[in-house]
């Protein structure tokens, strides 16, 4: 039976019948991480149960010598639940009336005094998770920026993002998910901007998971909240930044953080939401919209780049004149086609064995697939050059892409166009490039078109996308979010 339809049994008065529950139902005495802590404070038992390595110990005894010393300076006639309860010198001291609580609280990491003769145990928060400190991602990198990236710790994320937005309107809704592992999940939004039946969508969605438990954290969240089934292409946008995250909360974002993940989900996102980076907005609007550009023209050049320069091998009447060169110089026993796939899916082994590779090796590996495997397989007659060069000018531009997921899914999309041209030539190329089109346009995430701005068109909104505008400039929130509070900078300010 599921863990959320058990009976909620109340705490029985007696300490010795919670010690028992908690043998029977919780294995204390059994797990070496569960222990408890037996007093007696006015000749009354008193049990603390914890959870090592999730709770600060410092504090734990610190707690107990508050307790202990009430022997020496409190009358037995004193009511020993509230002078306990005013005693427990913590700035998080909450009353619990049932045993399913008191379970939950332990293995979260706070500790709960359960008291002898009364029906409801105090849990104290002290956890202390094992972790590592705010650092910077190293997927998004800038060149001037903050260095503070999100952790595995929900409570050091929300902290992050507290830092930047000090409104009192700024909420974070915590959720619990999965039977067993009851993993923290806490919504992110400003109250009078965030869309409400987004809001509501996703609270439904989040409520609705029945699962074990998500040790995989947000990307589980992901399935479940928009569905994604077999689809490649990202239909949320993932970021292990506050600053980012922070920027898309005043936007009218919602964003989720999940406990144990160092990235968080913002939602609504589109297409262009994955090509954008926070390196644009740590430049000039000048600068910033040549890198997007830039970024831009390498995102297209990893989907086109190989199935056009096929389409021109295998079609040399559609090439202009001045540029006619374009081809391979040399024959080879392997067809150009199979060359170019087995060239893709060598890049992919090559990214691949990077990230498994320890740091101390990845240059040697790194100088040894591009130096000798490369230059060995012209030798040999297995590639032409012109393979080597259009497929590493493609793998760049799909390493420009900020959004690993949509440099995954634009990959597939580019071997998909070149089997395609392969097979069928131009008409290959134009029916595969239009059904993925049109793919893209019929797709909605959370009820928002994935191609917007673009698809439906709104002027402003694309010319936003193509231009990094100043901030100062940039007065109405997008409306893709469908704010409450369209400004940003409200005119009665901009007046003054």
């Amino acid at each position: 039976m599921a863990r959320s339809n058990e009976q909620k049994w109340p705490i029985p008065e007696s300490v010795h019948e919670t010690e028992n529950y908690m043998k029977q139902r919780v294995g204390l005495g059994i797990s070496f991480d569960l222990g408890v802590r037996k007093l007696k404070v006015l000749k009354t038992d008193v049990q603390i149960y914890f959870c090592n390595g999730l709770c600060d110990t410092r504090f734990v005894i610190e707690l107990i010598e508050e307790l202990v010393q009430l022997n020496d300076h409190e009358k037995l006639s004193t009511d020993i639940y509230k002078l306990i309860y005013n005693r427990l010198l913590n700035q998080s001291v909450q009353p619990i009336k049932t045993l399913n609580e008191l379970v939950d609280f332990v293995l979260s990491g706070l500790i709960v005094v359960v008291i002898d003769g009364v029906d409801t145990a105090l849990a104290v928060d002290v956890r202390s998770y094992p972790g590592r400190s705010p650092q910077e991602p190293d997927t998004e990198k800038v060149v001037r920026g903050s260095r503070d990236g999100f952790v595995e710790n929900i409570i050091l994320n929300t902290a992050l993002t507290r830092r930047r937005i000090r409104d009192e309107r700024l909420r974070f809704e915590m959720l619990k998910v999965g039977e067993r592992s009851k993993t923290d999940v806490a919504l992110g939004y400003l109250e009078d901007v965030a869309d409400a039946d987004l809001l509501n969508i996703l609270r439904k969605e989040i409520n609705a998971i029945q699962v074990d438990g998500i040790p995989l954290a947000d990307k589980t969240l992901e399935e479940f909240i928009v569905k994604q089934g077999w689809n490649p292409f990202p239909m949320v946008r993932y970021t292990e930044r506050a600053d980012v995250a922070s920027a898309h909360i005043l936007e009218g974002h919602i964003v989720i953080y999940c406990d144990t993940s160092p990235s968080v989900i913002i939602t609504p996102a589109t297409y262009f939401h994955h090509v954008q980076h926070a390196e644009e907005f740590r430049e000039s609007p000048a600068a910033g919209t040549f890198v997007r550009w830039t970024r831009f023209l390498g995102v297209l050049t990893s989907i086109l780049l190989l199935p056009l320069w096929l389409l021109f091998v295998l079609e040399p009447s559609l090439l202009p004149e001045k540029i006619s060169f374009i081809g391979p110089n040399e024959q080879t026993n392997i067809p150009v086609v199979i060359q170019l796939i087995l060239a893709d899916f060598g890049i992919e082994f090559l990214r691949m064995a990077a990230i498994h590779t320890p740091t101390p090796l990845s240059t040697a590996m790194g100088l040894i697939a591009a130096v000798l495997i490369g230059q060995i397989a012209i030798d040999v007659g297995l590639f032409v050059p012109e393979v080597i060069l259009y497929v590493a000018v493609a793998g760049i531009g799909s390493f420009t892409t900020p959004s690993y997921e949509l440099g995954v899914a634009n990959k597939m999309l580019r071997i998909t166009l070149t089997i395609l041209v392969a097979i069928f030539h131009t008409p290959g190329f134009i029916i595969g490039a239009s059904l993925m089109f049109i793919f893209l346009v019929k797709m909605r995430v959370l009820n928002t078109p994935y191609l917007w701005p673009f698809l439906p068109f709104e002027p402003k909104g694309f010319l936003q996308i193509l231009v990094r505008r100043a901030i100062p400039g940039s007065l109405l929130r997008p409306s893709i979010v469908h704010p409450r509070n369209r400004f940003r900078q409200p005119p009665k300010a901009n007046e003054k």
